[in-house]
């Protein structure tokens, strides 16, 4: 220790206190960045993707998506009370993708429309992804970046009486690890938790959340046309089939959140 730098000292004792709570699961979560940081971070890359990306025009898909997305919105609003909501389409139609960034910044790639068909498998996206958003998840990989660099450096001290290369084979093995044991796992687990409260979330909103399961199997569906799929192990993503498994045993829940919302819409 007494060789270790002062700064990565005192990157480990600020681990002490770097905890936060994912609202709606209690999942504690490491967070080493603050939520003025995230959300900084957040507007200013969702900014330069719109200065680089073709915005769509068109009146009736950014109606329904400003619609859907307003109506999710409202039912997160005491979790993500510093939220500015924006919600942009952006004209890539072979992009089934959506994202939302910190701050409240949601885009929409026309591509993922098809898929989703309706409002309701809207709904089922933009849950999914202002869930990310309230659970914090980008700023909780950035944090485990930074200490998975934190252990590199502090196993690059200890190793400092090796040779090279036992150095090399040291921190290689550890890479590898970091990445299969820690940043894979963790990313496919913040892929399922997003499914789970935006289930929530598009059922409190009026979304029968039954439209979920038929959204995933589709888009599991469209994946396959696309010649993809991969070993869930090595994927960032979970498999289609752990998804929809896990959306089937949160219905009764979320259908008593849906009969809940039913009158308010």
């Amino acid at each position: 220790m007494k060789r270790m730098p002062s700064l990565v000292c005192g990157a480990m004792l600020s681990l002490l206190t770097a905890c936060a709570t994912v609202p709606g699961t209690g999942r504690s979560q490491l967070m080493l960045v603050s939520k003025g940081e995230e959300v900084q971070l957040g507007i200013s890359e969702f900014e330069k993707i719109k200065q680089s990306t073709p915005i769509s025009r068109d009146p009736k898909i950014n109606a329904m998506v400003q619609r859907v997305g307003q109506r999710v919105a409202a039912v997160v609003e005491s979790d993500l009370p510093q939220a500015r909501w924006e919600f942009v389409v952006f004209d890539q139609p072979k992009v089934a993708n959506a994202f939302c960034l910190p701050g409240g910044k949601v885009g929409i790639y026309t591509g993922i429309l098809p898929i989703s068909r309706d409002e309701a498998g809207l709904a089922t996206v933009i849950g999914h992804e202002v869930a990310h958003a309230v659970a914090r998840h980008g700023a909780e990989r950035l944090s485990e970046g930074l200490l998975v660099q934190l252990g590199g450096v502090v196993l690059s001290e200890a190793l400092q009486k090796q040779n090279d290369q036992t150095r090399a084979l040291a921190l290689g093995a550890y890479g590898v690890t970091s990445t299969l044991g820690v940043a894979l796992p963790h990313s496919r687990s913040q892929e399922l938790e997003a499914d789970r409260l935006g289930l929530m979330y598009m059922a409190r909103a009026g979304y029968d959340p039954r439209e979920a399961v038929e959204f995933w199997k589709r888009f599991g569906e469209y994946t396959r046309q696309q010649g993809g799929g991969t070993i869930e192990f090595f994927s960032t993503h979970p498999v289609d089939t752990t998804r929809i498994q896990q959306l089937e045993s949160l219905l009764p829940e979320a259908m008593r959140e849906y009969r809940r919302a039913a009158g308010k819409y």
